[in-house]
């Protein structure tokens, strides 16, 4: 099946996973991942809110309103899972237990840093686990739109919103391309279908190199 704008990310996002990974996924486009997991892939999934082993979204028939996402949204828990106390559960991030977290984004720039706390005009209460998860978790892919509402790119040269987390991003996938975060900068390494590199240029604020093979997200 071909995927399109945020199903792709969520698709694309899906298969940096192996079998057996302890992972945390954030709000909205990340926690799509885990209907996308490719064959023969099962996940440990970390919601903060105290679960391990949370599950694909349940159909509406099937809700069981005791099991919420981190999200609010109903969730499922797998054979196997549990639910933990709260501080159990950070005691998991911070202790670098999780291998991988899929994280949306306002902003991510070259060097890896990441902003999706502070929303200008908007009361926010605080960076929450996201920060948690940008010092403790190993390999932090950023799922996010390629440019926001306005047409700006979100992937920038460098951050100007409050910092989540300083140089730990490790991937970013967008429905228009994937970006690996090296330490010499951002290396495009696929293309959406329909796009061309000279799309990407014009799109993107932040500067890249191309690999030598571009492959075709999918």
């Amino acid at each position: 099946m071909a995927y399109t704008g945020r199903e792709l990310i969520a698709a694309r996002c899906a298969k940096f996973f192996k079998d057996g990974d302890f992972v945390n996924l954030g709000i909205g486009v990340p926690l799509m991942c885990v209907n996308y997991l490719p064959e023969g892939v099962d996940l440990w999934l970390e919601a903060e809110i105290g679960i391990v082993g949370s599950g694909p979204s349940p159909k509406w028939d099937d809700v069981d309103i005791d099991l919420a996402d981190a999200g609010g949204q109903p969730t499922t828990i797998i054979p196997g899972g549990s639910v933990v106390p709260h501080d159990k559960s950070f005691g998991f991030i911070r202790g670098g237990h999780i291998d991988g977290t899929v994280l949306g984004t306002l902003q991510v720039d070259q060097e890896g840093n990441i902003a999706n706390w502070e929303i200008p005009g908007k009361l926010a209460p605080g960076m929450g686990g996201a920060m948690d998860l940008c010092s403790g978790v190993k390999k932090i892919i950023v799922a996010t739109d390629h440019c926001d509402k306005s047409g700006h790119s979100k992937i920038l040269k460098k951050c100007t919103l409050p910092l989540t987390g300083a140089k730990c991003v490790t991937d970013i996938v967008t429905e228009r391309c994937y970006f690996a975060v090296t330490p010499d900068g951002l290396v495009l390494k696929e293309l959406a279908p329909g796009y061309t590199v000279e799309d990407i240029r014009a799109c993107t604020d932040a500067d890249f190199t191309v690999a030598d093979k571009v492959g075709v997200m999918e």
